[in-house]
């Protein structure tokens, strides 16, 4: 007689069987080596006197961003290179000469040893000044080389206190360079002044500022800016909206980067053949502090305002950016010369801005545009974005059919020997 157990490995090892072509087809062969630059990360944590302060859910600002440089250093992707550098971290002294020169990297730009980097942060204590312009000085220095992506990730709680080095005439300068490099910004503390510098920093990159309160919030911050580094590096190419249809600028497939002001709408054209779709989506990003709730809406109008379709996203203040996107297939004629259609994508979003915060310049927004071949058959429309990957769905299918039928037996199988006993 077949034993539970045996019947249970056959029906394991003919579900791994299944599972293994699935993830190995015939055929496949493992990625090469990806040649591309690393991308290179660097931290820059103010460990000044303040950090000590216990307004972070209960503990000080400072176990919370050891905290979350724990996680993140854990979920860090292999491919980055990553490192950390400290402000305030060993000057306990009043000099202010000597404390705003006090900025130490306290880990290597590098492939990672987390149990080296985690050593490393456990042993910080809030110490002394907060000099964050030559802090960003040296970061870049620290990035230096390389053709990859590079990223500064800052987080401090309060403002720079080794003026007339202006921080943000020293990341207007790093920008200046032309070097690739971008800062990303995290405050501590809500206070109109720290925000606006941090905000500063920020933009002068095109970077973002992010407002954090919580513990959780900071972890979460800290990891996406790492992954966001690890991305695949397509450079965008600015353009300007128009305020209505006919004004606005006719656009290819392709990354277009712009700024919308808050509440606002702007338009742009896209000429769409006979037979082709389009295919559009747009992110709109809160670089700066924002009222929760907000939307965006992509829509695509006739050149005399009728809609065609329509995307819309939503958010409550849990992400930095809303993203929404839409396809529009344009039919087939029967005449060889009819005309391209010219299509409006009109851009509109509901962010408004968090007392005190400025409104210019407008929000980042984002804007892809792809025109294609349209689908001719409705099976094609049906596996959209599978690509030859329409056997894998059919494996799934097939291999939970058969688990199912297995299970089925199985049970069946099991009561009848219940009942005999």
């Amino acid at each position: 007689m077949i034993t539970r157990q045996r019947l249970a490995a056959g029906i394991c090892a003919l579900l791994a069987t299944l599972t293994a072509g699935v993830a190995f087809p015939a055929g496949a062969v493992a990625d090469e080596t990806d040649s591309t630059a690393s991308p290179k990360v660097e931290l820059v944590l103010d460990v000044s006197g303040s950090m000590s302060a216990k307004d972070m859910d209960g503990g000080s600002r400072m176990a919370a961003a050891k905290q979350a440089f724990n996680e993140v250093l854990d979920a860090t992707p292999e491919e980055v290179q990553l490192g950390i550098r400290t402000l305030g971290a060993n000057y306990h002294g009043n000099d202010r000469k000597t404390g705003c020169k006090d900025t130490a990297q306290l880990y290597p730009v590098g492939t990672l040893d987390r149990t080296e980097a985690k050593t490393a942060v456990a042993t910080l204590q809030p110490t002394g000044w907060t000099p964050i312009g030559p802090a960003l000085l040296k970061a870049a220095d620290d990035l230096n080389g390389g053709d990859g992506t590079r990223r500064i990730v800052l987080i401090s709680d309060g403002e720079d206190t080794c003026q007339p080095l202006d921080p943000c005439e020293v990341a207007r300068e790093i920008a200046a360079k032309g070097i690739g490099l971008t800062i990303d910004t995290l405050g501590l503390v809500p206070d109109a002044k720290t925000r606006d510098q941090l905000s500063c920093i920020a933009d002068a990159t095109g970077g973002t500022y992010t407002s954090v309160q919580h513990k959780e919030e900071l972890s979460d911050r800290v990891g996406q800016l790492v992954d966001r580094a690890a991305d695949p590096v397509v450079t965008p190419v600015a353009t300007e909206g128009a305020a209505q249809c006919s004004s606005a600028p006719t656009l290819k497939s392709g990354l277009y980067t712009d700024r919308e002001e808050f509440g606002k709408q702007r338009f742009y054209r896209v000429d769409v053949d006979p037979g082709q779709e389009l295919r559009a989506s747009v992110s709109v990003g809160a670089d700066r502090q924002v009222n929760p709730d907000y939307g965006v809406l992509l829509r695509a109008v006739t050149v005399h305002g009728r809609e065609i379709v329509r995307g819309e996203g939503t958010g409550n203040g849990r992400t930095d950016v809303i993203s929404t996107g839409l396809r529009y297939p344009k039919a087939e004629s029967d005449d060889d010369n009819a005309p391209a259609e010219t299509v409006c994508l009109q851009v509109t979003n509901s962010f408004s801005a968090a007392s005190g915060v400025k409104t210019t310049p407008g929000l980042p927004l984002e804007l892809t545009v792809d025109v294609v071949d349209a689908p001719s058959k409705a099976s094609d429309v049906a596996s959209f974005g599978l690509g030859r990957g329409w056997w894998l769905l059919g494996a799934l299918v097939l291999t939970g059919f058969v688990a199912g039928l297995l299970w089925g037996w199985l049970s069946r199988w099991r009561l009848a020997v219940w009942r005999t006993n």
